[in-house]
């Protein structure tokens, strides 16, 4: 089927459809990839100086996490690249998300010492372990090198499954478990890929009527950069036709 006949309502339609993405713990799926993670998390008092590290490459749900901790326990939340200046002390505990991007190292030195004067609670987020980041201050290089640090690896097969069938569930979406299985072996495996997949697959299936099948989760998602063949998949497979949907009537 060439591209100018796939439906138009799949392939042009864009409905306000985002979901917040969720902060909470029960939210949260645990396999061996981040156990060892959500369980510092779970115990912020027992931090060595109360500083903790997460770090993991993209797409590992570090950010997911944090974010979930944050809530639980009402931290501040700062963004790393935004950092810069004196910060304000921050009660109970400041979260710094990309805190390897910070622009301003003075500013994060400044965060670790008032933290530790203060006795407040210090979670740091980044791709790599705080010792291995690049700065120039010897303080603040000590600093960091003192921060206990819990690496998050990539997620297992369960895990993602899990997580895939969540996204599709806080959407009210029926999609058969072979459905499932087929887009996962198509699928990034990041957690952000999997909620951008389904959010457009919710929104295909709501403009064109239809549940969502393999015929039509490969018609929306053709094109996008996170969508890709699997081994085994051929030319007959990838040209499947998807049903126009009737026009609406326009009131």
């Amino acid at each position: 089927m060439s591209p100018a006949r796939r439906p138009a309502a799949v392939r042009q339609f864009a409905l306000p459809l985002a979901l917040p993405a969720s902060a909470s713990r029960a939210d949260l799926i645990e396999d061996a990839s981040n156990a060892e993670a959500l369980a510092w998390l779970d115990q912020p008092d027992r931090w060595p100086g109360r500083r903790l590290a997460l770090f993991g490459p993209e797409g590992v749900g570090k950010t997911h996490m944090a974010r979930a901790f944050a809530a639980a326990h009402r931290w501040r939340w700062l963004d790393g690249p935004a950092l810069r200046g004196l910060q304000a002390p921050a009660g109970e505990g400041t979260v710094v998300d990309d805190a390897d991007a910070v622009p301003e190292e003075a500013a994060l030195l400044h965060l670790l010492n008032l933290a530790a004067e203060r006795g407040e609670g210090l979670l740091l987020v980044g791709r790599d372990p705080p010792a291995r980041w690049r700065v120039r201050l010897p303080d603040l290089a000590s600093r960091l090198r003192a921060v206990t640090a819990i690496g998050i690896g990539h997620p297992g097969d369960a895990l993602l499954g899990a997580l895939l069938a969540k996204l599709f569930a806080d959407r009210q979406l029926r999609v058969a478990p072979e459905v499932q299985t087929w887009l996962l072996a198509r699928l990034p495996r990041e957690a952000a890929a999997l909620a951008e997949a389904v959010a457009r697959l919710d929104r295909a299936a709501l403009v064109a009527g239809l549940p969502v099948t393999r015929t039509l989760a490969r018609a929306a998602l053709e094109g996008w950069d996170g969508f890709g063949p699997a081994p085994g998949d051929d030319a007959s497979e990838t040209n499947t036709a998807v049903p126009s949907p009737p026009v609406p009537a326009l009131l």
